[in-house]
C-alpha cells in the first residue's frame, strides 16, 4: 500500500558548504514518523505542472528516533529545479506535501555478513541512518566497511560523527578518500573508493552484501568490479540519485 502524502514543514536549515545544505522536515500530523534506516522520502515542489517534473526523492539521513522529524541532506545541482528551489525559496516554516517512506534499500533482517557501504556525497545519507540504528540498538553484526567518496575534505559529510562511531561500534571502519585533495596530505587517503574496496577484497575475500549509493557512473564501475572478483549480483544492492 502507497503511503499517502501528507504535510512536511521545514523545522531547521543548516549550511554544510555552498553547494550542500541539511534540512529537518517535521510532519505535524504524526507524533511519530516510522521508516526504516535507509528509505527515502519524496517531495512535491512547486516547480512544474506535472508530477514526473515537480516531484524529488531523498535518502532519510537521520535514523528513527520516536520523533516526527526527518533529516535530508541535499547538495545543489547545476541546473536542477529542485534543488534551486529548496535552495533558494525554501526557508524555516516552508510547507511541502511530503511521501514516504519508501524503498527496500535497508538492511538485512540478520546482519550474518560483512557489510560494504559504498557511496559519494549525499550518498552517504542512508547510510548514516544505517550506521546510527546499528549503534543506538547494538544489532549484531560483523564487518562494516563505510567507503565514502568526495573530491576534497571541505567536502566531507558527518565525518566527525562517523570517526566517533568507529570507537563505539565494534567492527566498524569508516574509509574516506579523497580525489582531489592535495596530494602532500599523507594523513588522509587519495583517490577514488574503488581502489579502497578492492584492496580489502583483494587481501580476503568475505562473505559480504555491498550496499551502493551515488552517481550512476560510480555505482556503474562498483558493480562491475565486485561482479569480476566472484560475488553475485544478488549480493549487491543500488540506490541511484541525480
Amino acid at each position: 500500500m502507497s503511503e499517502p502524502w501528507r504535510t512536511g514543514r521545514f523545522a531547521r536549515i543548516e549550511k554544510v558548504n555552498d553547494n550542500v545544505l541539511r534540512f529537518w522536515i517535521e510532519i505535524p500530523e504524526l507524533s511519530t514518523f516510522d521508516f526504516k534506516p535507509g528509505q527515502f522520502v519524496t517531495l512535491d515542489l512547486p516547480i512544474g505542472d506535472r508530477p514526473v517534473k515537480r516531484w524529488r526523492s531523498y535518502s532519510i539521513a537521520s535514523h528513527p528516533d520516536g520523533t516526527n522529524v526527518i533529516e535530508l541532506v541535499i547538495v545543489l545541482l547545476e541546473g536542477g529545479a529542485g534543488t534551486h528551489y529548496l535552495f533558494n525559496e525554501v526557508s524555516v516554516g516552508t510547507e511541502v506535501p511530503v511521501r514516504g517512506p519508501q524503498g527496500v534499500f535497508t538492511l538485512p533482517e540478520k546482519i550474518d555478513k560483512d557489510l560494504f557501504f559504498i557511496c559519494t556525497g549525499t550518498g552517504i545519507a542512508p547510510f548514516r541512518s544505517m550506521i546510527n540504528y546499528i549503534q543506538l540498538h547494538d544489532l549484531e553484526h560483523k564487518n562494516i566497511y563505510l567507503i565514502f567518496g568526495c573530491r576534497k575534505l571541505c567536502d566531507s559529510l558527518y565525518s566527525d560523527e562517523m570517526k566517533a562511531a568507529t570507537q563505539t561500534i565494534r567492527n566498524f571502519y569508516y574509509m574516506p578518500s579523497y580525489s582531489r585533495e592535495d596530494k602532500e596530505n599523507e594523513s588522509i587517503r587519495h583517490g577514488y573508493v574503488h581502489s579502497v574496496y578492492q584492496d580489502i577484497l583483494n587481501t580476503r575475500k568475505p562473505d559480504a552484501d555491498f550496499y551502493l549509493c551515488g552517481w550512476k557512473n560510480m555505482i556503474d564501475e562498483a558493480k562491475q568490479n565486485i561482479l569480476s572478483m566472484g560475488y553475485d549480483k544478488k549480493s549487491i544492492h543500488l540506490e541511484l540519485y541525480g
